[in-house]
């Protein structure tokens, strides 16, 4: 019994000290915002004080563009997700995209407030600072929700809309990439904010992609620095909680505009037949599905995708 009972102790011993010792290897405290401009935050990219925080921004393409492009980002991804839209849009059109609240080298709101309404509001203030009437506007994922909210709440701001999938209705994921559902848990989430290993964010980028192969090491190291930039990683973990109830999509149907919805027929986290539903419930619109891509497909094929947005904004030109 006594050898039992110490091999049990030892057994628990190990257990802890394994536990221990992965900890140790993970810890991956917060990186200050100073520490990640060099890498990215290269030229164009500004920070613009709105709301209360230094928003990152890049603003590119012709001044005189009086319907500038602006693009939102997802959950958890940054400005940069649109390097191949922008890359090929910025010699004919203005196009300004920035690191939402909570993410990216913004960082956290100083009110915490994620609230997709309130994201329109600084979407609002931010058009403002610049002195923008009118846009068009694209978002993917949360920033599509963004976006289609601020198409509903501001009308007069948004002249054709982009929705590229897109969140907003209820809906249950086939798979939902590790790091969200870390960051969903509270107590998990706490542990998250200091400790983070960077297999949690491959594996969920890869989550993300059609082809899960087309995610390299650099892409990421974007994710993942990113991630662990000053307060991004609490910020995530207040999000999740505060999601829900949003603007009802039965809004949705007030929508006039010229819309354009874009998902990837191998989104295994917001399913594509809800990109057939944005469709019905927004008169006029055009759905464009790509099956081989994921959830994030102007960054796993820009150069696809982006054709399909050329083609809607030469309509009626």
């Amino acid at each position: 019994m006594k050898t039992l009972i110490k091999l049990i102790g030892g057994l628990l011993l190990l257990l802890v000290g394994a536990a221990g010792l992965l900890i140790l290897l993970s810890w991956e405290p917060d990186r200050p915002v100073e520490a990640l401009k060099a890498r990215w935050a290269l030229p164009p990219s500004q920070f613009v004080g709105v709301a209360g925080m230094q928003v990152h921004l890049r603003d590119e393409g012709p001044r005189d563009d009086g319907v500038p492009i602006v693009l939102l980002h997802g959950t958890s991804a940054s400005l940069h997700t649109w390097d191949g839209w922008v890359e090929a849009l910025k010699s004919d059109r203005r196009v300004i995209r920035f690191d939402m609240p909570g993410f990216g080298l913004t960082g956290p709101a100083p009110d915490s407030d994620y609230r997709i309404e309130n994201y329109a509001r600084v979407l609002i203030a931010l058009l403002d600072s610049l002195g923008i009437e009118r846009c068009v506007l694209a978002g993917n994922s949360l920033g599509g929700q963004v976006a289609w909210v601020t198409a509903v709440l501001y009308p007069s701001r948004v002249e054709r809309l982009v929705l590229v999938d897109a969140a907003g209705y209820p809906f249950e994921a086939q798979s939902v990439p590790i790091g969200f559902k870390i960051a969903r848990l509270p107590l998990l989430s706490g542990l998250m904010e200091r400790v983070l290993p960077r297999s949690i964010i491959e594996s969920s980028v890869k989550n993300v992609y059609g082809d899960p192969s087309l995610v390299t090491p650099a892409l990421v190291d974007r994710y993942f620095e990113l991630t662990t930039r000053t307060g991004n990683r609490k910020a995530l973990a207040e999000r999740f909680r505060q999601a829900g109830p949003e603007l009802p999509t039965e809004r949705l149907s007030s929508l006039t505009l010229p819309t354009l919805i874009v998902w990837g027929g191998q989104d295994r986290l917001i399913p594509p037949a809800l990109g057939d539903r944005f469709q019905r419930e927004i008169a006029g619109s055009t759905l464009v599905r790509f099956e081989a891509l994921g959830h994030v497909p102007q960054e796993e094929n820009p150069l696809l995708t982006v054709a399909a947005l050329k083609q809607f904004l030469a309509q009626d030109e």
